[in-house]
């Protein structure tokens, strides 16, 4: 096929089947790209060898192999190319392999090719492909929007050229070296554990290959997720984390696909699910062991299908999302047990990153203590930060630390608050109080209440114009009352409310109460 339109992206087609090839090199053509097309993996490679694209889609069936031995040589050549591979329906093992070896992304047939032009769009660092059809657009539009888009995509490469040339200039600058991405310095550590870990997050954060992030509770499993997507293409995008097991079961179909207005009572208003939310960004699904069987189903169909219903909505929405999950349990024995669906295990489990625990990288406690303090004394305005002395830290050493980097924050906020100069002592550190020991971090993995059911007030009240919002300031209220009670201590709070620390997470995150400054767990 003869290809007369210049364009910014090139495109190279890799399909068989010819009429698919076709289908495929039209759909991309009226996008404004650049597409050349082969048939087999050799030819492929061929055209790979007179010329470098922006992007590869292949089929993974070929007459002489599979995309992935295409994936394989793009990777052993160091290739920037970026990779979509093409499944058949429902092989899920071939798209977790693909994803494995380095591709972008995957279809599975027959290819929907909205979802395609979408997926190709992501792939190039483009916006969202606009839906238009050849039928609705007014007579003579054709022309123009194809001028248009030439227009935008050549202003684009030319704001990524003067970004790229700006980016090689400091690169090149004498005695200029690379420094790590703020997001990873964040991850505290120069253990081997930690240097690997933020290795991994380099590597995979330019895909869309689903990662799970295992570790106990406290060893910072949502810095890792941030990581990944501040160091992605999607970094200028929403980054949405959610609790998976904070929310009541009755609530998660709303929180996480939304609901139009007056599907159920109480519905006032249209609003939007944590899906909806994450459009083109990460969507960050920690603990996602607690959630309940029925939910899992709905989650998998959502993430196959790339698209959500509203409650009380009739059609799906498209949703572009890369999704990050995380938890402290052993999904797999869960899988076995029945507790946790094996498809979407499979579906999420495609790059492992494993948060160590504290006791395996005391190495690093020197690093981490020296990066909370510094932040302690930068929240409360204090110069210089405070200090450990040796005692103290030889201290920090022997202690098991079952809560992990989170009980230690949470330690050195204290020993702030009660070291009487700016060296921190031993004794201000208070690990032999028992009172401190173990008792939030059992908190934390415990299941949520059952709710209390509303007192019946007597007398006559004055009904309020709007419940709902009556209602949340009632509860902001009392939680606000409790936390001042108990000096910000929010477990302690939660449990004279009858509330677990999760249950009081999740309220506090809804109703907009923020005590992190000066308050602990």
């Amino acid at each position: 096929m003869a290809h007369t339109m210049t364009s910014t992206f090139s495109l190279l087609v890799v399909d068989d089947e010819p009429d698919l090839r076709t289908l495929y090199e039209l759909t991309l053509l009226r996008e404004g790209y650049d597409v050349d097309s082969a048939g087999s993996v050799e030819e492929a490679w061929s055209r790979l060898g007179e010329r470098s694209y922006n992007a590869v889609i292949t089929d993974m069936r070929l007459p002489d192999g599979n995309g992935l031995d295409l994936l394989r040589r793009l990777d052993a050549a160091q290739r920037a190319e970026k990779t979509i591979v093409i499944t058949a329906y429902g092989s899920a093992e071939n798209a977790v392999e693909a994803l494995k070896a380095g591709a972008f992304d995957y279809l599975t047939k027959p290819v929907d090719l909205r979802q395609f032009r979408s997926v190709v769009a992501s792939a190039l660092g483009r916006g969202p492909v606009a839906e238009a059809t050849p039928a609705a657009r007014p007579p003579g539009a054709g022309a123009r929007s194809g001028a248009a888009r030439q227009a935008a995509l050549a202003a684009q490469a030319a704001s990524e050229a003067d970004r790229a040339a700006c980016a090689a200039a400091a690169a090149d600058a004498p005695g200029s070296v690379a420094a790590p991405h703020p997001a990873l310095q964040r991850l505290a550590g120069a253990s081997p554990a930690m240097q690997q870990v933020r290795s991994l997050i380099e590597r995979v954060a330019r895909g869309m290959a689903p990662v799970m992030v295992q570790g106990e509770s406290g060893t910072g499993k949502e810095l890792v997720a941030r990581a990944l997507h501040e160091v992605s293409p999607r970094a200028a995008q929403p980054f949405i984390a959610v609790n998976c097991g904070a929310i009541p079961e009755q609530l998660l179909e709303a929180e996480f696909f939304g609901y139009r207005k007056g599907a159920f009572t109480g519905a006032a208003e249209d609003r939007q699910g944590f899906f909806q939310a994450a459009q083109g960004g990460t969507l960050f699904l920690d603990e996602i062991g607690d959630l309940p069987l029925a939910m899992q189903s709905k989650l998998l169909r959502a993430i196959q299908e790339r698209s959500v219903r509203q409650i009380g909505a009739v059609s799906e929405q498209p949703v572009n999302v890369r999704i990050v999950s995380a938890t402290h349990k052993d999904l797999a024995s869960e899988v076995h047990e029945g507790r946790f669906r094996q498809d979407l295990y499979y579906r999420l489990n495609v790059i492992q990153v494993r948060m160590p625990p504290l006791r395996e990288r005391v190495d690093d406690l020197g690093l981490i203590c020296a990066a909370v303090l510094e932040r302690i004394a930068r929240e409360a305005g204090v110069s210089p930060p405070p200090r450990l002395s040796d005692d103290a830290m030889a201290g920090l050493a022997r202690y098991g630390f079952p809560g992990n980097v989170r009980e230690l924050e949470n330690l050195l906020h204290r020993a702030v608050t009660l070291a009487s100069s700016e060296v921190i002592s031993g004794d201000d550190l208070g690990l032999g109080d028992e009172a401190f020991v173990d008792s939030e971090w059992q908190a934390l993995e415990a299941p949520p209440a059952e709710p209390v059911p509303p007192t019946v007030l007597a007398g006559e009240v004055a009904l309020p114009a709007d419940l709902v919002a009556h209602l949340d300031a009632v509860e902001r209220a009392i939680l606000i009352r409790a936390l001042a009670q108990h000096r910000f201590n929010r477990t302690a709070a939660g449990s004279s409310l009858g509330l677990s620390l999760r249950q009081m997470r999740y309220r506090m995150a809804r109703l907009g109460i923020q005590v992190a400054e000066h308050g602990t767990e």
